[in-house]
């Protein structure tokens, strides 16, 4: 996540009947397997702006919508085609006192497969559900051994109702030097059926997005540390652990260059493709760990996901909601 002062001032969103037509930044194509995947003409479009750090966006099928996060604002928007972005949940994350962080809100969001919303929490630091129709949320998990969470940024579940969530410092006060940290690591948990958290990855520094392969036996996970800024691999074990995991694709030289960005959410497509944020905006990758190019936004990207029939991607980044059409379709259409 990107560190910054938050202001009430900035809070300004221009719906998409402002942003028609407007496009964004370009594609960069490093290996002709891109040109299956995203068509030589195909724009980036601004369908909403003046958000102070958009994440989390998740296609809600039964509805049509999309619905995405603003971290600082402590708020999840709404956005449909032809109408105005519209709030959705306030407070998305955080229902204390404050001031709590400069980002206390809602993140990562997915649509569960009970067609409920699962959010994680910064502020409140757990993973909550909440029915679309009815509202009123309750807590999946907020502690692990009884220590509560740092700031549950990223989440994915399982075909068979586990739930997978990263843990870094992003949403507290003084992030990792933050005094009420009760953990000393910043971990990948999984939740199971049972409701059993338990710790399945402990060694990386800021563990972030996450998805897995479309044979659920590989588990993603984006690491946004700018020295170490990978996209590591897991085998997904038959009990619901994962394997050692390795390197599957180093964005630390795009970093060093100056560009934009870290390692953080990513999304796969159906053939295997990973989508991830990273130094420029979105990398292409190919299931064998092969660069095939770059949706380069232009700004720091936090997140994306599949939506309508599966086809377009929607991608947050920064103060701007953004989609582009692709060749392709994701996981879970």
């Amino acid at each position: 996540m990107k560190k910054f002062l938050v202001f009430a001032t900035l809070i300004l969103i221009n719906y998409i009947s402002s942003a028609q037509n407007k496009s964004i930044g370009q594609i960069t194509r490093l290996d002709p397997a891109l040109d299956k995947i995203i068509e030589n003409n195909a724009r980036i479009e601004v369908i909403g702006d003046g958000f102070l750090w958009s994440e989390g966006p998740v296609w809600v099928k039964n509805g049509g919508y999309l619905l995405f996060s603003d971290v600082p604002a402590n708020t999840i928007y709404q956005w449909k085609e032809g109408e105005k972005i519209t709030e959705f949940l306030k407070p998305s994350g955080y229902t204390g006192i404050l001031p709590y962080s400069e980002e206390p809100g809602s993140n990562g969001l997915i649509i569960n497969n009970l067609g409920q919303l699962i959010s994680c929490e910064h502020g409140d630091r757990r993973i909550s559900a909440m029915p679309l129709a009815i509202g009123g949320k309750r807590t999946l998990s907020d502690n692990y051994l009884g220590k509560r969470f740092n700031s549950p940024n990223d989440i994915v579940q399982k075909s068979n109702g586990d739930y997978y969530f990263t843990d870094p410092p992003y949403g507290m006060p003084k992030k990792d030097k933050d005094p009420s940290r009760e953990t000393a690591l910043f971990g990948v948990y999984r939740i199971a059926k049972n409701g059993v958290v338990s710790l399945i990855i402990k060694d990386l520094t800021r563990p972030n997005g996450l998805a897995f392969s479309p044979d659920e036996k590989t588990l993603y996970v984006a690491q946004s540390d700018p020295d170490r800024a990978y996209l590591m691999a897991y085998p997904v074990l038959a009990d619901g652990i994962v394997g050692k995991g390795k390197i599957f694709y180093d964005a630390t030289p795009m970093v060093k260059q100056g560009l934009k960005g870290l390692p953080d959410g990513l999304k796969i497509d159906k053939k295997g493709n990973i989508f991830t944020t990273g130094p420029g905006g979105i990398l292409v990758i190919s299931p064998k760990g092969k660069l095939l190019g770059k949706i380069e936004t232009g700004e720091a990207t936090a997140n994306c996901a599949f939506g309508n029939d599966g086809s377009v991607l929607y991608i947050t980044s920064d103060r701007y909601l953004l989609r582009i059409q692709t060749k392709t379709v994701g996981v879970g259409f």
